[in-house]
């Protein structure tokens, strides 16, 4: 893979914005599980080896079953995730492809009866936030980490 700018090096006020609404996410009220699999099931969906990455190591080291991780790709067809998982992991995949069909009403509607408004909508913006990344990423082709 070719190597491409960085913009943490070359527009680190741009990155440190980013960070800012990272915070904000980790400061709310979202489960550290929902926000993980939001994060890596948005990069799955986006290709993003960085993310992917990043975020199954995370996982682990907060305790995530492997298992779980490896199905993650087919989490419809496996009884490992709990309804109020399977609604964010859905969420996700729908906010991550908007271009599609987007938030379903289904979907929005199945998510306002296991969620209040306020948690629905840090779930929205956990989405948001790791499609930024992913996009980031992969436009810039961001090595692997550890």
């Amino acid at each position: 893979m070719q190597q491409r700018i960085q913009i943490d090096e070359v527009q680190p006020l741009a990155f440190e914005a980013m960070f800012g609404l990272e915070m904000y996410m980790k400061q709310g009220e979202l489960s550290k599980t929902h926000y993980e699999l939001i994060k890596i099931r948005a990069s799955q969906v986006n290709g993003c080896a960085f993310c992917i990455n990043m975020h199954t190591q995370e996982a682990l080291k907060m305790g995530e079953d492997p298992k779980r991780l490896f199905l993650l790709d087919a989490w419809w067809d496996t009884d490992l995730f709990t309804e109020e998982e399977k609604i964010v992991i859905k969420i996700t995949e729908e906010v991550t492809m908007i271009h599609k069909d987007g938030l379903t009403q289904e979907t929005y509607e199945k998510a306002t009866e296991c969620f209040d408004g306020k948690y629905l909508s840090q779930i929205i913006m956990a989405v948001v936030t790791i499609n930024a990344w992913n996009r980031i990423a992969i436009s810039t082709h961001k090595p692997l980490g550890n």
